[in-house]
């Protein structure tokens, strides 16, 4: 049997050559009966599209931003690396080149220089993690000036309501779980929160909204519990045990400790040293120092999400866009919570 074409379609429905496109292409602007007849045809023709050998032949140009902290190895943002690699693979099957651009994830300027490349690039989409709010809002409102959609990943900024899609945690119920997870359901007195020191103004903190999860939990189930912040330096691991003496000699009743980054693994030596004391601890994501303290029990439970899936998401659900006209059927797609325990890594 000869190769049937879209013309061979086209002729035996009646249709033009362009209805027929956009029914193989899963475009807007047909009728229920005109693709009713296409599909019938293509059913009964076996007809077989080649989507890629047609798209390399209009040698489109897309280009895909992903842009990123920088990552030293064991870091969280070293996690997205698998789900970039697949993304790449399967986008430039369909013409769409992805590339990755990193910044100092504890220098505003950084990142700002870095969102000015990008722009200059004229990329067709960008993929992003808010990790600076105002100045991330600043630069997708630029985004959205240029046509330019934009996916968060991660977590998604407060006040922004013109990006694409969102693949990610449902970041305040993160909080509120880790909560959860910290009191066992027993009222508390005191717990402390171990946060990370980032820009010298204070304008980088992407855990925020779990933050502010935690506190609703605490504030429904706890509410005479005080809620007290321990800030460590990652930079500097060898004065942690010392900031942390220091904070439980003055505070010699807490029992509690929380993260809401992705590194408990900071306090791991100081929980080793005082195993005696029956700490309870919660932290997040599966970073290989934070998956030894979980084994060893020095962590009760991890909340861990799923990076690699997130950024290989968000580049299909552009990548459909750009090639297929077809956008996200979701804007806010929550990744589901995995909770790791010792017994179940």
């Amino acid at each position: 049997m000869e190769k049937v074409t879209i013309k061979d379609i086209a002729r035996l429905t009646g249709l033009s050559k362009g209805t027929v496109d956009r029914v193989l292409h899963n475009r807007e602007g047909v009728s229920k009966k005109s693709y009713a007849k296409v599909m019938k045809v293509i059913e009964e023709l076996g007809y077989e599209p080649n989507i890629y050998a047609s798209l390399l032949a209009r040698h489109d140009k897309r280009l895909v931003v992903v842009i990123l902290p920088h990552s030293n190895p064991g870091e969280f943002w070293e996690l997205v690396e698998p789900g970039l690699a697949k993304a790449a693979e399967s986008s430039g099957k369909l013409g769409v080149e992805l590339r990755k651009v990193e910044y100092d994830q504890y220098d505003e300027a950084s990142f700002v220089a870095v969102c000015d490349d990008v722009l200059a690039m004229a990329p067709s989409g960008v993929v992003l993690p808010p990790m600076f709010r105002d100045a991330t809002i600043a630069f997708t409102a630029r985004l959205r000036e240029s046509g330019i959609p934009y996916i968060y990943i991660d977590s998604k900024p407060e006040g922004d309501e013109g990006y694409l899609a969102y693949f990610g945690l449902n970041m305040p119920r993160s909080g509120y779980l880790c909560a959860d997870l910290l009191t066992d359901g027993n009222v508390v007195e005191e717990v402390a929160v171990v946060r990370i020191k980032r820009d010298k103004s204070g304008l980088s903190d992407p855990t925020v909204d779990r933050r502010e999860g935690f506190l609703a939990y605490m504030k429904d189930h706890c509410p005479g519990c005080a809620v007290e912040t321990i800030f460590v330096d990652p930079n500097d691991s060898k004065g942690i045990p010392a900031v942390l003496e220091d904070f439980f000699n003055t505070h010699p009743q807490t029992r509690h400790i929380a993260t809401f980054n992705s590194r408990i693994h900071l306090i791991a030596p100081f929980l080793r040293k005082h195993a005696a004391k029956g700490f309870r601890v919660i932290g997040f994501d599966n970073l290989e120092g934070n998956m030894t303290a979980l084994s060893d029990g020095l962590v009760k439970a991890l909340i861990t999400q799923h990076p690699d899936n997130q950024v290989a998401e968000a580049v299909a659900a552009l990548t459909n866009l750009l090639v297929f006209g077809k956008a996200p059927s979701t804007r806010d797609n929550f990744i589901h919570m995995d909770i790791l325990t010792r017994y179940n890594i």
